[in-house]
């Protein structure tokens, strides 16, 4: 599958899919204008790639993706998309693929950190928190 990116923006974040090098990365703040907008191609990229992995022999899939998460800040509604986007990693971690799902948040930022063991509490997915000096 095409790798996806988009490059980030004053609203919107660094997205990174990029399954040949096994690393997705979403980076930044999140708050764009209109959030379905812009995260309904990732949402389906994602759902593609899990289909396009359903019907792969299982040493044919792909093998330990790295996931970070490193957002500085996202509103309500983008938090909804977020969810989102960690079950369709649940889907994709159902198919015996080995997600490393790492949660990165300011040293002082306790929200933040709080927000991602929430999102892994939801999502049934398991985190490793990283604490930055920022």
């Amino acid at each position: 599958m095409e790798k996806l990116i988009f490059e980030p923006t004053a609203n919107s974040p660094r997205i990174v899919l990029d399954p040949e090098n096994k690393n997705f990365e979403f980076s930044g703040e999140s708050r764009p204008e209109n959030v379905r907008k812009f995260y309904l191609p990732i949402l389906e990229w994602l759902e593609a790639y899990t289909a396009e992995q359903e019907k792969l022999k299982g040493d044919e899939r792909t093998f330990g993706l790295l996931c970070q998460f490193n957002f500085e800040y996202f509103n309500s509604t983008s938090a909804k998309y977020i969810l989102d986007i960690f079950k369709s990693l649940n889907a994709i971690n159902a198919l015996d693929i080995e997600l490393e799902i790492k949660w990165l948040y300011e040293e002082d930022d306790e929200d933040m950190l709080e927000v991602g063991q929430e999102m892994s509490r939801m999502s049934k997915l398991s985190f490793e928190y990283i604490k930055s000096d920022a």
